[in-house]
């Protein structure tokens, strides 16, 4: 995801928000295309700021191994520090719809990424789009 930038949203950013989530609503995850990274985070991003944050990462990987040797080899211990290397990291108090929430996990890759949209995190599934407590989430970053 290259290095940390600031980014601003959009004027009227909330529509093409509102659209990314509803065309990612049933799309399965999938390794590369639509997983917490490139699918999710990417795709909302690009959607309120018009920048691709993710596109270096695009077809590198291809399955939970691949994705875990991408992280490494690019110098991230978890998906977390590869999010604070590009934006802004917060306090939980100031985080608003659109900002990224990163949610512990025991996977191998630390945490998950999601967005914040009020009270809930904006998560993928495997049938598609889930939520979460915002409360879920130890780390927070800023989207413009």
């Amino acid at each position: 995801m290259g290095k940390k930038t600031e980014i601003k949203r959009i004027e009227k950013w909330r529509e093409p928000f509102s659209k990314a989530v509803d065309d990612l609503y049933h799309k399965p995850f999938k390794w590369g295309e639509n997983d917490c990274a490139i699918g999710l985070v990417r795709k909302l991003v690009l959607a309120m700021t018009g920048k691709d944050l993710a596109k270096e990462y695009e077809g590198q990987y291809w399955d939970a191994k691949t994705a875990f040797k991408v992280m490494k080899s690019n110098g991230f211990n978890d998906v977390a520090e590869l999010a604070s290397s590009i934006l802004p990291e917060i306090h939980l108090s100031e985080a608003k719809i659109g900002d990224i929430a990163a949610i512990k996990t025991d996977d191998g890759f630390g945490y998950a990424l999601g967005v914040v949209n009020g009270e809930r995190i904006i998560v993928l599934s495997e049938n598609g789009v889930g939520s979460v407590d915002l409360f879920s989430a130890s780390r927070f970053f800023k989207v413009g």
